[in-house]
């Protein structure tokens, strides 16, 4: 399975959980690299998900923003389907 099709299914996930507001975060010029693929706030939590495959692997870069998204207070974790999703939100009560 591609990496874009696991970010289309958790968006669609997300998009059927209550109190979610979700976007996919396109790189390019205009954006900030590293920042990680999905973004969400889930009843007033922010959340980011760097999206892999099995075989996939972060950057540094990746890593260092999720350690400072981590550090803020926030919930970010590199993810490999919509059933860890699913577990991120039952482990910090958004489900």
């Amino acid at each position: 399975m591609s990496e874009k099709s696991i970010v289309t299914k958790i968006l669609r996930y997300l998009k059927t959980v209550p109190g979610c507001f979700c976007w996919k975060e396109h790189g390019g010029m205009y954006g900030t690299a590293g920042i990680p693929d999905i973004i969400a706030c889930v009843n007033g939590r922010f959340l980011a998900f760097e999206v892999k495959t099995p075989s996939g692997k972060t950057t540094k870069l990746q890593e260092a923003t999720i350690r400072k998204i981590l550090s803020a207070g926030g919930v970010a974790a590199v993810v490999h389907s919509v059933d860890e999703v699913k577990a991120i939100l039952e482990k910090h009560g958004l489900l």
